[in-house]
């Protein structure tokens, strides 16, 4: 399993027979997981909407001949994220005098409190860092483990004879705002994954790597990075 050291964040877990899983401590080991990477990326749940590339405050910016094809997928997202989260009071609008259509947008009370943003430095020596902004909700609750399934791949992705475990889940989520569940029409039209509500059960996946000794190993569980669908 050495190729896996470049993770720095890699986790394990051991069973005491090779091939035997205890599924209470997979759940508990998954929850922790979560409540501890909230806990260091500041995220507010576990289910952020990706706004773009912006930051707060930030003024319409009209797509120019000169800009890179990311400027302008990035300007085209912003032109539908923004005014939604202003519709759902997460940001102010104000229109820009002497301008018809362009607006400065900044955030709200209510924004702040679910805004998280991810500023990316990597590969950007000598220009300006991107502002990842996203609005998030909903800490996850696992209820519980349902099933643990073994498949080993010729030519896996970190090894040969890689044997991947798959761990399904059942999850609550809990704490969703008003704005998303009384939006949830407009949100659902915008983005790629449904809103979350309370009470309801949903179900995942989670891969895991076997060791030769017989040890898990996964990379970090983080929160989920909701895209806007295409806006080519």
């Amino acid at each position: 399993m050495k190729k896996l050291t470049k993770f720095t964040l890699l986790t394990l877990i051991t069973c005491s027979l090779l091939g035997c899983y205890n599924k209470e401590k997979l759940r508990e080991h998954i929850q922790k997981e979560y409540d501890e990477s909230r806990a260091i990326n500041k995220a507010k749940g576990d289910f952020c909407y990706f706004l773009g590339s912006v930051k707060l405050p930030y003024t319409d910016e009209p797509v120019l001949e000169s800009d890179t094809q990311w400027a302008i997928w990035n300007k085209n997202r912003l032109f539908k994220t923004l005014p939604l989260f202003a519709e759902l009071g997460l940001l102010s609008q104000t229109p820009v005098e002497g301008q018809s259509g362009i607006y400065r947008y900044d955030l709200t009370d209510l924004g702040r409190e679910y805004w998280h943003q991810f500023i990316d430095n990597r590969g950007n020596s000598g220009r300006k860092p991107f502002y990842n902004s996203s609005f998030c909700y909903g800490p996850k609750k696992i209820v519980k483990v349902t099933d643990i399934t073994e498949k080993t791949y010729e030519n896996g992705l970190y090894r040969r004879n890689q044997t991947n475990v798959y761990v399904d889940i059942d999850y609550q989520v809990l704490d969703t705002p008003d704005w998303a569940l009384n939006n949830q029409d407009k949100l659902n039209a915008l983005y790629r994954v449904e809103v979350k509500v309370p009470g309801k059960t949903y179900i995942d996946e989670i891969t895991f790597i076997k060791g030769d000794d017989g040890e898990l190993y996964h990379q970090p569980l983080a929160y989920l990075l909701v895209k806007p669908r295409s806006t080519e």
